[in-house]
């Protein structure tokens, strides 16, 4: 029977508190927020390291680039392997390979080298979140909740989408005082207190059998073949994206020729990594996937294109374009604990559609002559934008992926935030192909617009967006089925 019910008098809260306390929950922050800092942190530094190794700062974008492709396969691949291998094993590899990236990148010589460190990094990030959802999934269980975990998965939002707008100020402080080679060596300190919280405090796996972890055994209950497919598949589509508005027709070959076999394999596997089945019956898992894509979309838009534009059309320098983004991740951090607190879904995403098209039209009023508190103000609505889709999303999925597949479903979740990533920058391209202008930033904020309307028609069209919270007079939790066999709906 579970625990929470056997704990007679027990509140939710009691329950809670016994069952993620801060030894369980500061490990998991500090693992989840390691891949959005280091993937805006980098943006300082590119061209200190493009005049350092004598290079052209256009060839250092596939320090950015790399990362996110890492990241991109690497997410769901990590989820997959924590459901199998157990979450604590690759949570802790994840972070050694962190640290050996931050070491390859801080003494490397050549462009060659800081790409595969910023490579290790990309996967050794990618593990946290998925694994930090299993492992948040499986202890929620035991305490015998049958709502998510708000408090913590707050913290999570905080760490993974909030941390992401300190990286360039603190890129911009680390390189101009010590050098650019201390955006790759910030992470060996970092690192090593992780690995040292999460040796110490997370729960130990259960022991695997031998026969479970052998090669082929493992590489079967993996679906290495739908993983190799997937990899091959998302590296041509992010080399496709990342070359528009160039056409280069050789990766758009090879993503069909990868992906049609892949998706024929997914389809006949008993236990398909990509599972196309069962995300077509889960609408709402789809439609969660497609909210986070496009919502970051217009998030790292304001994130990159804005800073592009207040360098280069407005003049600020690159510490003073970050400072002014800083508000942003402030105010993003502030609004996700709350929410995710209450367990809300549909209301947050209905704020983060509005506030993203409020911001996108605001976007497109900005001139060179605007104030900067104009700037920060347009950038603070965003921040509720990051909050809210964060949480809600974050929530969404929790609720929506079955239980025993929550590792790759939040590995997957990651990856479409980075396609909706990956998306602004290729957007930031077009829009500033002649330069980062007014009339460039007006025509981005015309694309948010179209991408806001698009995420606010999938939030208020869904029927299956459920507001599940406690009981305000009891205390106890007023859902009694399990969030991955939804038995009602309920509408915020």
């Amino acid at each position: 029977m579970k625990a929470a019910v056997t704990q007679v008098g027990a509140s939710v809260d009691e329950v809670k508190r016994d069952s993620f306390a801060w030894p369980f929950t500061t490990p998991l922050y500090a693992g989840s927020a390691l891949n959005p800092v280091n993937s805006s942190i980098i943006a300082t530094a590119m061209v200190p390291i493009a005049a350092d190794l004598n290079v052209s700062v256009g060839s250092t974008a596939v320090l950015v680039s790399s990362l996110y492709l890492a990241s991109a396969v690497a997410q769901p691949t990590a989820g997959k392997l924590a459901e199998v291998l157990g979450p604590r094993r690759i949570f802790l590899s994840g972070i050694v390979l962190v640290l050996l990236g931050g070491l390859v990148g801080g003494f490397g010589q050549n462009l060659a080298m800081l790409t595969v460190a910023r490579v290790l990094i990309g996967v050794g990030t990618s593990a946290a979140f998925p694994c930090a959802m299993v492992m948040i999934r499986r202890r929620a269980q035991d305490a015998g909740l049958d709502a998510p975990p708000g408090g913590v998965l707050g913290g999570l939002a905080i760490a993974g989408m909030a941390t992401a707008a300190i990286g360039p100020p603190i890129g911009g402080l680390l390189v101009g005082v010590a050098g650019w080679r201390w955006a790759f060596l910030i992470n060996i300190p970092i690192t090593v207190i992780a690995l040292v919280m999460a040796v110490r405090w997370l729960p130990e796996d259960p022991p695997l059998d031998r026969a479970d972890s052998g090669l082929r055994n493992v590489a079967d209950r993996i679906d290495l073949l739908g993983i190799l497919g997937f990899a091959t598949s998302m590296t041509a589509l992010v080399v496709f994206l990342t070359g528009l508005p160039d056409l280069d027709w050789i990766a758009l070959v090879v993503f069909v020729v990868a992906a049609a076999p892949t998706v024929v394999w997914e389809l006949r596997t008993s236990a398909p990594f990509f599972d196309f089945r069962g995300l077509a019956a889960n609408g709402a898992l789809a439609r969660t996937y497609l909210r986070q894509a496009l919502t970051l979309l217009g998030v790292y838009s304001v994130m990159y294109g804005m800073t592009q534009w207040m360098e280069a059309a407005h003049g600020f320098s690159t510490v003073q374009a970050g400072l002014l983004l800083l508000p942003m991740g402030a105010v993003s951090a502030l609004l996700s604990s709350p929410l995710a607190r209450r367990n809300l879904v549909r209301g947050p995403l209905v704020v983060a559609a509005l506030s993203m098209l409020v911001g996108s039209a605001g976007i497109m009023l900005l001139t060179s002559t605007s104030p900067a508190i104009v700037i920060v103000l347009v950038s603070l609505i965003f921040g509720v934008t990051s909050a809210a889709t964060t949480v809600g999303n974050q929530t969404a999925l929790y609720l929506s992926a079955p239980a025993d597949q929550i590792g790759t479903a939040s590995g997957l979740f990651r990856t479409f935030g980075y396609l909706g990533t990956i998306t602004s920058s290729v957007n930031g391209s077009i829009v500033f192909r002649d330069g980062a202008s007014d009339q460039g930033l007006h025509s981005l904020g015309l694309v948010l617009v179209a991408a806001g309307v698009a995420v606010l028609l999938l939030t208020v069209l869904d029927r299956r967006l459920m507001r599940r919270g406690r009981n305000r007079q009891t205390g106890t939790i007023n859902t009694p089925h399990t969030s991955e066999q939804p038995t009602k709906e309920n509408h915020t």
